[in-house]
């Protein structure tokens, strides 16, 4: 069809829901991986399931790339649009349909804000397990494409193991419901196979997720060390004792100095890394952890030990960590954040390695991570306007997948592979495999008019713009000095 002759889509939908506009194109044009940008043809706003259903069934018939987004807080650029293609924006499905405390779940639309569903929750004394660095913002339907974790996730898992059931919207406008509301039901896990597809098998539209009882107390502790291999080798000292903390994170000296300036969280002032412990669940239990945790922690030789005596220093501690990547600005113009994973094991040599890489290549790295499942989330940083600093960066960035791999681990955690890991998907899957990823896309959307152009090396590429300047700097509004 003519590139400009999206005519039928239009009547689908009122003027002020269905935009071309350059301001429109340009408020879609990248996720959070500001790097690389796309303008979609146009963008659709719908408000019901059924609207997200006729978009995508004319986009079929008409062989137009949709890329389903929900708030844009992905750091892979699988959100990013297909120049050829529309973006459907799923914000307003925004309802909390149903929350039911005796069988602990909640039902949401796929817009539905991550922390909402806790908030909503809270009053029946339970919440939703996976919390996300940008929980406040993210939408569950962006939590089921790249199956999201968060800090917690050592202990609940990802977001695969807390849905339950989801309606989903396949490539050729088909809708099917997969999964039941009971934690057990017949048949294969089809729920967990639609979690971390990457918006290329179908959009969710809603989903009945599973809920947890609220831990009766928390104990939190904030451990400084002199160096970073000793906070790594701390993480499996504490689950060789037989412990399962609620997180484990860690954070270096770069990432400390950017949460302090940004949030003054009153982390230890000359520590060269931090280590967050959390225990939670009832009393008896927490008061009989904490003991062996302290042991552990003594003996691992730390520079500082915090414990958190009431919830406002706890979520002080919090603060600090969720706001490393917002933070990280304040450090560099721009940066690029990876999610590898490694053997808990090797979380020191990781880190040591990582800090060599970077001072050979010269370019900056912060380093904050989910210590607890090796889940790394190293802050890459560069300056955009200065003549191949990003592609040292993205250099670098893949060396530090590629360092993931060669000890055992995965190139991406929660992140998903999107653009930004297309270049070294094929040194993590064989061709076997591949080509089955192939077939099963093929088979469940023929068009492959879902996500375009994402996670295969050999995918159509989606025409990208290098940029790394920030969406308000190219309009003019912000400026660098």
């Amino acid at each position: 069809m003519n590139r400009s002759d999206l005519t039928g889509l239009a009547e689908l939908f009122p003027a002020d829901r269905f935009r071309t506009d350059p301001a429109a194109q340009a408020a879609f044009e990248s996720d959070g991986l500001l790097a690389y940008t796309v303008r979609p043809r146009g963008v659709v706003f719908p408000e019901t399931a059924d609207e997200v259903v006729s978009a995508v069934r004319w986009c079929y018939e008409h062989h137009v790339p949709v890329v389903a987004r929900g708030s844009g807080t992905g750091l892979s650029g699988g959100a990013m649009p297909h120049r050829d293609g529309i973006v459907i924006a799923l914000n307003r499905l925004n309802r909390i349909l149903h929350v039911d405390p005796v069988e602990r779940t909640a039902t949401v639309q796929c817009g539905v804000v991550n922390l909402a569903v806790s908030q909503a929750a809270r009053p029946h004394g339970l919440y939703f397990a996976p919390d996300p660095s940008s929980q406040s913002v993210c939408t569950i339907g962006g939590n089921i494409a790249f199956n999201s974790g968060g800090a917690h996730c050592l202990k609940y898992g990802m977001t695969a193991g807390h849905t339950l059931a989801m309606d989903v919207v396949l490539g050729d406008g088909t809708v099917t419901s997969i999964g039941g509301s009971s934690l057990e039901h017949a048949g294969p896990d089809s729920t967990g196979f639609i979690c971390g597809n990457e918006g290329m098998l179908g959009i969710a539209l809603q989903a009945t997720l599973r809920l947890l009882p609220l831990p009766e107390v928390y104990h939190t502790v904030l451990v400084g060390y002199d160096d970073i291999r000793a906070a790594g080798n701390a993480v499996g000292a504490i689950i060789a004792a037989n412990l399962l903390p609620g997180a484990m994170e860690i954070m270096d000296a770069m990432s400390i100095r950017a949460a302090e300036a940004a949030v003054a969280c009153g982390y230890p002032k000359n520590a060269n890394s931090v280590l967050i412990v959390e225990l939670e669940g009832s009393a008896e239990r927490v008061a009989m952890e904490k003991e062996i945790l302290a042991e552990v922690i003594a003996s691992t030789h730390p520079s500082a030990v915090e414990i958190a005596a009431n919830d406002a220093e706890r979520l002080a501690i919090w603060k600090g960590r969720k706001s490393v990547f917002s933070a990280a600005g304040r450090l560099s113009p721009d940066f690029i954040v990876q999610d590898g994973v490694v053997p808990r094991r090797c979380l020191g040599e990781a880190l040591e390695r990582i800090e060599a890489m970077s001072r050979e290549c010269g370019v900056p790295v912060a380093n904050v991570f989910h210590a607890g499942d090796g889940n790394l989330h190293p802050l890459i940083m560069y300056d955009g306007k200065i003549p191949g600093a990003f592609d040292k960066a993205n250099d670098f960035a893949h060396s530090i997948l590629r360092l993931c791999i060669e000890m055992g681990g995965s190139i991406t955690g929660e992140h998903g592979v999107g653009i930004e890991k297309r270049g070294v998907f094929a040194e993590m899957f064989d061709e076997p495999t591949i080509d089955l990823m192939h077939r099963v896309r093929a088979e469940m959307d023929p068009h492959e008019i879902c996500n375009r152009g994402k996670m295969f090396p050999d995918a159509e590429s989606p025409a990208l713009a290098t940029s790394g300047l920030h969406p308000l700097e190219k309009a003019g509004v912000i400026f660098r000095e």
